[in-house]
């Protein structure tokens, strides 16, 4: 809770003035000066700044008035350049008035004027979910796509000097789980389980949570596919001390066993499976030594096939150009970009000083087998097995490729559908290029 609400609210919207630099924010104005007999002096029109000035000090510490006030300039001047911090000022009021649907709007006002303020974007969803209103669920939609889009564009390059590269990466993930997952509760309510459910599995695989576990139990227990239901209830029930959201025990404890009941017909055996799935969590969480950690040369690397995990060493790659796409199982527009890759992979499938392989990224690597069962991509794949690490990757999907000294020719992170062919293939040729000038 804020302390001093009333004179919290009549600052935030004072601001309103500072933003414009106006001195009338922080001084009366100037008295009149007196007429003389032989000339009375015509009755000088207040300024907008002025009037605002007023109608925020009449209403005192009234949140109601102070609405009513700042709608009232808002019909009078609806061009006025400081709308921006005028729609927070009422956001704020309207919150502390419980009139969350007129929160909401204001604050889609906001957005719809600076789309770049993630954090007012945040409160329109937040309060767009609250309402239940179908069209408003679709909108909140919208705007989680569009705080994922701008965890995707964000780079070490802006991050402050005084956070590490780890830290850095912890919290952009950390980010990213919790849209994902709203996004995910956003569409559950708009009945799109199908979407839900994939938007459960990126936030699950980026950070695991007993919230999203949860809710990636109750989605395959709404398709009937029982054993996955009771896999995620286990999960959930596994992490529920550990992760903030979803269920308390006791209510993941009751449908972990109606589910288990409805598929074996009793208990029986399900304190082990508990154990089970609790032991395989904690293995998957305790730190490992990452492969090829000591490695600093990307030709160095021997990574794996997949899905079989035989060895693939990159030194037969070394004096080529290599062309890595990196993605993920969760990743939507990794999916999306694989047919564009392959296009590019088969243009210099006659040319053998090019190797495309695309590098897969998922910490649950037993995802991978039945994903690639379903897609069928066109080019090899292998699991990154720290060459993303080496060479920065922080969003998928990213591609690069490397020279024949394994230095960086070209990066690309994120998909365009209109732009990533023609650019990764003048990358490629560039790259070719640059290699034959050289001998």
């Amino acid at each position: 809770m804020r302390p001093h609400v009333h004179s919290c609210l009549k600052s935030v919207a004072l601001l309103v003035l500072s933003f414009a630099g106006h001195p009338c924010a922080a001084q009366s104005e100037p008295a009149a000066k007196t007429p003389t007999a032989k000339q009375t002096a015509p009755e000088k029109q207040p300024t907008p700044e002025a009037e605002l000035r007023k109608l925020i000090e009449s209403a005192d510490n009234d949140r109601a008035a102070l609405v009513r006030n700042l709608e009232t300039y808002l019909k009078k001047y609806p061009d006025s350049s400081q709308r921006p911090q005028i729609y927070r000022a009422l956001v704020e009021a309207a919150l502390q008035l419980r009139e969350s649907a007129k929160a909401a709007d204001y604050a889609e006002r906001v957005v719809a004027l600076t789309p770049e303020d993630m954090s007012m974007t945040l409160m329109a969803i937040q309060l767009l979910e609250r309402s239940g209103d179908e069209a408003g669920l679709r909108r909140a939609v919208s705007y989680s796509t569009r705080v994922l889009d701008f965890l995707n564009r964000d780079s070490q390059e802006e991050k402050s000097p005084k956070v590490s590269p780890e830290e850095w990466l912890a919290g952009k993930n950390r980010d990213r789980a919790t849209i994902l997952a709203l996004r995910g509760r956003l569409e559950m309510k708009l009945h799109d389980n199908a979407s839900a459910q994939r938007d459960f599995e990126a936030s699950y695989a980026t950070l695991p949570t007993a919230s999203a576990a949860e809710r990636l139990g109750e989605i395959a227990e709404l398709n009937q596919k029982l054993d996955q239901a009771i896999l995620q209830y286990a999960r959930a029930f596994s992490l529920a001390d550990t992760n903030e959201g979803g269920s308390g025990r006791r209510e993941l404890r009751q449908k972990l066993g109606n589910t288990w009941r409805l598929a074996h017909g009793s208990e029986n055996a399900l304190g082990n499976y508990i154990l089970q799935t609790y032991d395989e969590l904690t293995l998957a969480t305790t730190p490992k030594i990452a492969k090829n950690h000591n490695i600093k040369e990307p030709y160095e690397f021997v990574v794996r096939k997949a899905p079989e995990g035989s060895s693939y060493p990159l030194a037969g790659s070394k004096g080529k150009i290599l062309v890595l796409s990196f993605w993920a199982t969760w990743c939507g527009p990794c999916r999306a970009m694989e047919p564009h890759f392959a296009r590019v992979a088969a243009s210099f499938a006659n040319n053998p000083d090019t190797i495309f392989l695309a590098a897969n990224c998922d910490e649950d690597e037993s995802l991978v087998s039945p994903y690639l069962a379903e897609d069928k991509p066109q080019t090899a794949v292998v699991f990154s097995d720290g060459l993303d690490r080496l060479l920065a990757v922080a969003s998928f999907p990213t591609i690069v490729v490397l020279d024949r000294a394994g230095r960086i020719a070209y990066r690309a992170e994120g998909f365009d559908a209109d732009t990533a062919e023609r650019n990764l293939t003048e990358a490629v040729r560039s790259a070719l290029a640059t290699a034959s000038a050289k001998e």
